[in-house]
């Protein structure tokens, strides 16, 4: 196996172009575990550790830009605020250790149906900054898994960094396990308001062959907010509504019987955390409402 390191991106670049088949190395969490087991035997590693601008970001009025080898811990302890759905989400990322290590370009690059930040950032809205020495180019993070392990890249592309729309209102992420970290989803399931837009965005993990929102059910509350007059009173949303929506969250599901659990499982589970997550949610949302209004008193 060849070990090729380059010290800048551009560098990484035209190795990629030159060896398409080389597989990225960033913060190896997921690539070491299938070398150690000899699930993958690539004929070239890419190691991008010596790029130090993959680990930085950039924030704007909307948007930050987060760099593709940005680890966990520093989503954690730096962004929470703007990021809140997928800090929540790196705080059920493996150990310590692993989210020290782990990036969210790895795990995109990964594609994997269980990736913990997916949800989150199909939630949030998110697209990958995919580049090659062709140039750049965005990809809607719902259109970028194709399917198990599989994701929308060409074979000279390397993804540079993930540009995700800073939280204008609550975001909750909870998942499934048989325990709150260092375990692999059983599901998953992300939801972000979206107070600027009045909309509502979800995100679905290890219920289909892919990640993937519930766009039926974000249309439905959708109107059944705006109808309502949800956003304005900010009052309760009724139990039905909640519960219709976490049924058709479950409708989304393509999940399949493996051994941490079964589709009918998979299916119930996600319904439950719809429902529990928009409640979480839609009480923060009206807690903000309350405030605002107090201080403008």
């Amino acid at each position: 196996m060849e070990f090729l390191r380059p010290a800048t991106w551009e560098e990484a670049l035209a190795v990629k172009a030159e060896h398409p088949t080389a597989l990225p190395l960033a913060g190896g969490t997921d690539v070491m575990v299938e070398l150690n087991f000899d699930q993958r035997r690539p004929d070239r590693l890419l190691d991008l550790g010596r790029i130090d601008e993959l680990r930085t970001w950039q924030t704007d009025a909307e948007t930050v830009r987060l760099g593709a080898a940005v680890p966990y811990t520093r989503i954690m302890e730096r962004l929470r605020a703007d990021l809140p759905g997928l800090a929540l989400a790196a705080h059920t990322v493996g150990s310590p250790q692993i989210r020290n290590r782990g990036t969210v370009g790895g795990n995109l690059g990964a594609a994997s149906p269980a990736g913990d930040s997916h949800p989150a950032l199909l939630a949030a809205g998110a697209d990958v900054e995919a580049e090659s020495v062709r140039g750049t180019r965005l990809i809607p993070v719902e259109d970028f898994f194709t399917g198990v392990k599989r994701n929308a890249l060409a074979p000279d592309e390397l993804i540079r960094a993930v540009r995700i729309r800073k939280a204008d209102g609550p975001q909750q992420f909870s998942k499934v396990g048989t325990r709150n970290a260092m375990v692999i989803a059983v599901c998953a399931f992300a939801v972000a308001l979206h107070p600027r837009t009045r909309t509502v965005r979800t995100g679905i993990g290890s219920a289909a062959p892919t990640p993937l929102r519930a766009t039926e059910a974000e249309e439905y509350l959708d109107a059944a907010l705006r109808d309502g007059g949800f956003w304005d009173s900010g009052r309760p949303i009724p139990p039905p509504v909640a519960a219709h929506f976490a049924e058709l969250c479950s409708a989304a599901c393509r999940p399949v019987d493996d051994v941490r659990g079964s589709a009918a499982y998979r299916r119930r589970a996600v319904g439950v955390l719809a429902r529990r997550t928009l409640g979480w949610t839609w009480e923060q949302y009206r807690t903000m409402a309350t405030e605002g209004d107090a201080q403008c008193a």
